[in-house]
């Protein structure tokens, strides 16, 4: 398996620790209260969502990344419609930052 799939399975894993948060204004709070560690982004998110979650990362220096669409990161995570994740533990971002950071960085 290539490394751009691997990373779902590490999503997978991390959301069953439940080391996920889910929904955009959670996610904002995970940001602001500097728990997220690292932010994952479908390419399909409608650009206000994308700006709003990407402007709060960089103002926090919260690593993110665009990702396939939204079937993808659901179907990653079991959860349907879901546009956005933020993993909340350092081994599982470090890992998705090992993973992501050779195709796609935000």
């Amino acid at each position: 398996m290539d490394n751009t799939k691997k990373y779902l399975n590490i999503l997978g894993l991390a959301r069953r620790a439940g080391k996920c948060t889910f929904g955009e204004e959670q996610i904002i709070k995970e940001i602001q209260a500097k728990r997220s560690k690292i932010v994952l982004i479908a390419s399909d998110t409608g650009d206000q969502t994308k700006k709003k979650l990407t402007d709060k990362c960089k103002y926090y220096h919260v690593p993110f990344y665009f990702i396939d669409d939204r079937e993808v990161l659901s179907q990653a995570i079991g959860k349907i419609g879901r546009v956005a994740v933020s993993v909340n533990e350092q081994g599982f971002a470090k890992k998705l930052i090992e993973l992501l950071s050779n195709n796609n960085r935000g």
